[in-house]
């Protein structure tokens, strides 16, 4: 059974589709690994390339099979706006250690709207290593 943190580097994102008409748009992102959820600042007038630099950590157990991504723009009159969403599968950091900040792409209506910046970086519980030594 794999157990451990997940630290996740949420640093950017480019391409994203305006969904302000008027003004640039507000962003932030809801980071959710099963049921523990995250929200980054708002990057607010970053408009369509917002920048976060931010890192969440993450308790992961088995099961766990991906880090959910959902990009918002905050407003200040009514509901706040879906821009986009990226799924990150987290078996390549569990066997790996880490990702290197790499570009995943962001959807709406399964279509291509931008990209979003994540490195990930998993360190296993200690507990998990006395089990075979």
């Amino acid at each position: 059974m794999v157990r451990g943190k997940l630290v996740v580097q949420l640093v950017g994102a480019k391409g994203l589709e305006n969904t302000d008409f008027l003004n640039d748009m507000d962003p932030y992102v809801i980071l959710t690994c099963r049921s523990q959820e995250k929200k980054s600042t708002v990057a607010s007038g970053k408009g369509c390339e917002p920048e976060w630099n931010e890192t969440f950590v993450f308790s992961i157990s088995e099961g766990t099979e991906e880090l959910f991504l959902k990009i918002m723009d905050s407003d200040s009159i009514g509901e706040d706006d879906i821009v986009g969403e990226a799924k990150i599968p987290i078996e390549p950091v569990l066997s790996e250690g880490s990702i290197p900040i790499t570009c995943y792409n962001v959807v709406k209506d399964e279509e291509y709207c931008g990209e979003i910046k994540v490195g990930l970086t998993f360190t296993p519980e200690a507990s998990y290593f006395l089990k075979f030594y």
